[in-house]
């Protein structure tokens, strides 16, 4: 609508004076020079809360006087409004591909340097060309055009000649300077790679996980870095592409100022990317100078090795002819330079078909899905299996027998499925289910709250878990068996000598003597140990069973509350959480394992082999305040352990419970809470510090 014709216009706001002025200058200056430290360097001065009051201070100055606020302020980066769809944008310099070098032993570097002596026209007794070698980073390829050291413009690869304006986006990107360092050219165009790092990539995973948890919709994990990153580059809201942790190298440049009109005159490839570092943009520390075939090989090698340590993903190293005037004579070959290749590993994800999922039970128990997979060649080696991690992640990432999965493999990492293709799956596919029973014993599969695992309840019995049942029984604190070590266990149970606990004390020399390096004395010292330990405590058997979460404290509680071992097997859930120190997953998980037939038998038998124990009378009851209420942890608590806090409430009687639901009586928050805190006050939940946790348990005990 337009004003009357008649309307007074409003009055322009005062000009701020000249000491504002100045210090919102200083402000930029000073946050400009920090976040090159924070960002760039990796070597910070001053601590966040610092940075953070220097900021808050421009962006109030800003707001109270827009003509303060510069296209380079740092209060820009928080991005602008979403877009309808990203502006194309012609390369004033195209961004042409690098030839890939598909060798990718060392001979593929030799190729290289062969190749570009040959076209310079070089003999044997020529020296050896110098290089630059560099990381080749799997991300997005950004070009970034400065003007008078100000950032006006980034944009995609595209096709080479054309693409995408993703400058509010770029902008949110910490690490990219909205305005250059010292004397840069008056045109500038910085070519190089928007990534994520591993440990960022995995914490917004964790992050996406949580909201799915809480039912937020729309929300996904991603892939790999390199997927998330290109696709928070090209959100069209730039809001969105602030949450996202990307990072830049720098590695070469488009457009530049030629030296006639006060541009750089660069005599190699290496100097220029130090001028790109003094100018403030981020370059890769490991690009180094190579002299000859051999240095080249050398590189790769290295870089081979280190590959999975990196913090960020790369596919490979980039050779180029440091000197720029040979790089003009040897020129291009199909719009692919001649003076550079890229040298490939081996790829560390590959796609293959599901032939089967399988059940692999560890020897702690837990049942973890694997997928097996037609033989693929990925990382360096042939894959055949990849791991699915648990149930959750199974149906997540919804894989099924028969479809095409893309495989993931880095270093010595247990390889992985990392995705589907959904396009080539077969429709009638079936979902996976994890069996309600344990695949090697027939044991309940049991799948605790708050956990993500299902675990086999057959401890004693389950011949997947006998070698750590028998390391975990004998241990000092348990039945404390003299000479029997983990060496000894492997080949007892190798040659089947021992099939169940009990079996242990039906051990004779003559079985012993037959087993490989056992000498008569060592054998005898055994015999004499497993006699020694037949004469026990109740704690010390019941901690021995190996029970999940029964610890040396849980298994003295026990017997103090209940007295007798008879008592224990055959006491209820509701008795069991009278116990001090026992809440409903721990006496969830010792009812479980004493309803197994078989562990109930594995104990007859070792009791009838000899094992006694004195018994006792229950203890007197103690008293439950917060029976029935439950209670959920979050955060870090100023003095108490996450652990500690869950036994104080557990002894009172309360549920400590994983999430947060209307069901929740209170939730105990602490330092850098996250979306259970969050999760809380949507549902009004109480909502308790340390010091109200305390004064929780005094009510509830002193009435």
């Amino acid at each position: 609508m337009h004003p009357p014709q008649d309307a007074t216009p409003p009055a322009a706001p005062a000009a701020p004076s000249v000491e504002l002025a100045e210090r919102a200058g200083r402000l930029r200056e000073q946050l400009h020079h920090h976040a090159h430290r924070y960002y760039v360097l990796d070597a910070p001065e001053i601590p966040d809360v610092e940075y953070d009051r220097l900021f808050q201070e421009l962006q109030a100055l800003e707001e109270a006087h827009p003509q303060l606020r510069a296209p380079d302020s740092p209060t820009q980066r928080v991005g602008g409004r979403p877009l309808d769809a990203f502006a194309k944008v012609r390369h004033r310099v195209p961004m042409l591909s690098i030839r890939t070098e598909t060798d990718i032993e060392a001979s593929g570097a030799r190729s290289f340097d062969a190749r570009v002596r040959r076209e310079l026209g070089l003999g044997d007794a020529d020296p050896p060309i110098d290089y630059v070698a560099e990381l080749k980073f799997d991300g997005l390829a950004i070009n970034l055009r400065y003007e008078h050291g100000l950032l006006v413009q980034a944009a995609t690869r595209g096709d080479g000649e054309v693409g995408e304006d993703v400058t509010q986006n770029i902008r949110t990107v910490g690490q990219i300077p909205l305005r250059l360092r010292g004397s840069a050219p008056p045109v500038l165009e910085v070519r190089g790679e928007v990534y994520m790092r591993r440990d960022d990539f995995e914490r917004m995973n964790e992050q996406q996980r949580e909201k799915i948890a809480r039912g937020v919709r729309n929300e996904k994990t991603f892939v790999n870095p390199r997927n998330a990153a290109a696709g928070a580059v090209r959100q069209l809201d730039p809001q969105v592409t602030r949450q996202r942790p990307l990072s830049f190298f720098a590695y070469g440049w488009g457009e530049i100022t030629p030296a006639e009109h006060g541009g750089p005159d660069f005599p190699t490839h290496y100097a220029a990317l130090q001028a790109l570092r003094g100018w403030g943009l981020p370059v890769s520390e490991r690009t180094a100078r190579a002299r000859g075939a051999e240095d080249l090989v050398a590189y790769h090698q290295a870089v081979g090795r280190e590959r999975d340590q990196l913090p960020f993903d790369i596919d490979g190293v980039v050779y180029k002819v440091d000197n720029l005037a040979l790089q003009r004579r040897l020129g291009f070959v199909t719009r692919e330079p001649r003076w550079a290749v890229a040298h490939k590993f081996p790829a560390q994800e590959q796609v293959t078909t599901v032939e089967s999922i399988d059940v692999f039970v560890g020897r702690t128990g837990k049942l973890t899905p694997v997928a097996r997979l037609a033989p693929v060649f990925v990382g360096g080696v042939t894959v055949t299996n990849a791991t699915l991690h648990n149930e959750d992640e199974a149906r997540r990432k919804d894989v099924r027998v028969g479809d095409a999965v893309i495989v993931r493999r880095a270093g010595d990492v247990i390889p992985e499925v990392v995705g589907v293709v959904p396009e080539r799956r077969q429709h009638d596919a079936p979902r996976f289910t994890m069996p309600s029973h344990c695949p090697v014993c027939g044991s309940e599969a049991v799948r605790e709250e708050g956990e993500v695992d299902h675990r086999c309840s057959g401890g004693l019995f389950c011949a997947a878990q006998r070698k750590q049942a028998l390391l975990h029984f004998a241990q000092r604190r348990a039945m404390d068996i003299e000479g029997l070590g983990e060496k000894l266990i492997d080949q007892l149970v190798d040659a089947e000598v021992i099939r169940v606990l009990p079996d242990l004390y039906r051990l004779g020399l003559g079985k012993l003597l037959a087993l490989e390096r056992m000498g008569e004395k060592s054998a005898q010292n055994l015999l004499a140990g497993l006699e020694r330990s037949k004469a026990t405590t109740l704690p010390r058997f019941l901690f021995a069973l190996g029970i999940r979460h029964v610890g040396e404290a849980t298994a003295r509680d026990l017997a103090r509350h209940f007295g007798t071992l008879d008592a224990v097997m055959d006491a209820g859930v509701e008795q069991l959480l009278e116990v001090p120190d026992v809440g409903p997953v721990v006496a969830e998980s010792i009812h479980t394992f004493f309803a197994q037939a078989h562990n109930r038998e594995v104990v007859e038998q070792l009791r009838a082999c000899g094992l006694q124990w004195p018994e006792a009378a229950p203890a007197a009851k103690a008293p439950q305040p917060l029976a029935g209420i439950t209670v959920v942890l979050t955060g870090t608590l100023p003095t108490l352990s996450r652990d500690e806090a869950k036994s104080l409430l557990e002894a009172a009687g309360a549920k400590v419970a994983g999430s947060v639901s209307k069901k929740t009586g209170y939730v105990v928050a602490g330092e850098e809470a996250g979306g259970k805190l969050d999760r809380a006050r949507e549902l009004g939940v109480p909502v308790l510090d340390e010091a109200g946790l305390r004064a929780l348990l005094e009510r509830g005990f002193n009435g």
